[in-house]
């Protein structure tokens, strides 16, 4: 195989939106936190939309990236609170993976934390083929070549090669 095509994790983002309860939000940067070990960083609104009573500037969710080893961990560990069970629909055509985990409970080595409740996050996985560096250089900015590109079949195939994932509703 040419090692230019050959597929890795880039990032795993996980990521807890609230709205605009504020409450909700702290319990969610506290789950990022017992998870991780890592304070996570708060999203905020561009936009006004007085109907859902939000403005600019105020925080409406929490997120944390990881890269490199402590993602590829993290993500193991994520797996098992789904059964290492992913379903087709859960990537999509460039080689991202995203999943919801209802509970946090699921998850391994995460104990149960009276003051948080029962609260979920949405995890998203980013790969990645060596050279895609092109499209987030500072000079000569490029878009990945289509025969680059990462399809659904290769996530799978990595998925499944590397984290032992069984894949359901596969065409």
């Amino acid at each position: 195989m040419n090692p230019m095509q050959a597929v890795r994790l880039e990032k795993v983002t996980l990521n807890i939106g609230a709205g605009k309860d504020q409450a909700k939000l702290e319990k969610g940067v506290k789950l990022i936190k017992v998870i991780t070990g890592i304070e996570p960083m708060k999203t905020v609104t561009n936009k006004r939309i007085p109907a859902w009573g939000l403005r600019p500037g105020l925080p409406i969710g929490c997120k944390l990236t990881l890269r490199k080893q402590p993602a590829k961990e993290l993500l193991k560990r994520l797996l098992v609170a789904k059964s290492n069970k992913l379903s087709w629909s859960q990537f999509d055509n460039r080689g991202n993976i995203s999943f919801g985990i209802h509970e946090y409970i699921d998850i391994p080595s995460v104990p149960y934390q009276p003051e948080l409740g029962v609260l979920g996050l949405e995890v998203c996985i980013s790969l990645e083929k060596p050279g895609f560096r092109i499209k987030r250089r500072k000079i000569r900015v490029k878009p990945i070549p289509p025969r680059h590109q990462i399809t659904r079949e290769q996530a799978v195939e990595f998925m499944q090669k590397e984290f032992s994932v069984s894949i359901e509703g596969a065409p």
